[in-house]
């Protein structure tokens, strides 16, 4: 993430219309917490690598992704998107209960000595079961497998409620703040116009 971008003044900014403004939160791990119990799937539950094609990609980014306004892969150039799937040093896993996709764990090793949750994530159903508890330790089980000084994420106020409080809870610790602005991708029509409810639509 870039953190390099021009400072914004205090007091209030105006965001342009038809645009949408989040704070994001960079929250890092510099050292492997001690290890929690082992926590298995319950019955249902199946972590499994992803199939690397575009359309597998994509439809579980959709899954977990539209109701927190997530869009980058989805406007991101085939090529390019193509290429990260491609990249041994990234991993990618979906979460399934009964067949289908409810969670999305992605971890990008690109960087020496360091890795990136990339994208973590469950989908509506799975939200509250508490199984977002035993992903994310088996996210830094396979992080802190290889040799890496540091993990880290990034999460803003249009993901889930808790979720900064969930990362923190799991050993990641706030180093950054940042304002995100970009055009609503539910105007856009990348995203259906009725999803994402908690943030409201400025057409």
């Amino acid at each position: 993430m870039n953190i390099t971008n021009p400072v914004l003044p205090p007091g209030y900014s105006a965001v342009p219309p038809g645009h949408v403004a989040t704070i994001v939160t960079s929250l890092e791990m510099p050292a492997r917490p001690p290890q929690r119990a082992a926590r298995p799937f319950p019955p249902g539950f199946a972590l499994e690598p992803l199939e690397r094609t575009i359309a597998a990609y994509r439809e579980l980014y959709r899954a977990v992704g539209t109701d927190w306004l997530w869009f980058s892969r989805l406007v991101m150039a085939d090529e390019k998107l193509q290429a990260i799937l491609d990249n041994a040093e990234v991993e990618f896993l979906v979460l399934r209960k009964d067949g289908r996709n409810v969670g999305i764990l992605e971890l990008d090793f690109s960087k020496p000595g360091e890795c990136e949750l990339a994208f973590f994530g469950l989908a509506a159903e799975a939200v509250g079961t508490g199984i977002g508890r035993t992903l994310m330790n088996e996210a830094i089980a396979r992080a802190w497998a290889r040799p890496i000084r540091r993990f880290w994420v990034h999460t803003c106020t249009l993901d889930h409620p808790a979720a900064l409080d969930f990362y923190r809870r799991s050993g990641f610790v706030p180093y950054a703040f940042q304002v995100e602005v970009f055009a609503d991708p539910r105007l856009t029509g990348i995203l259906p116009r009725d999803c994402s409810r908690h943030v409201p639509l400025l057409g």
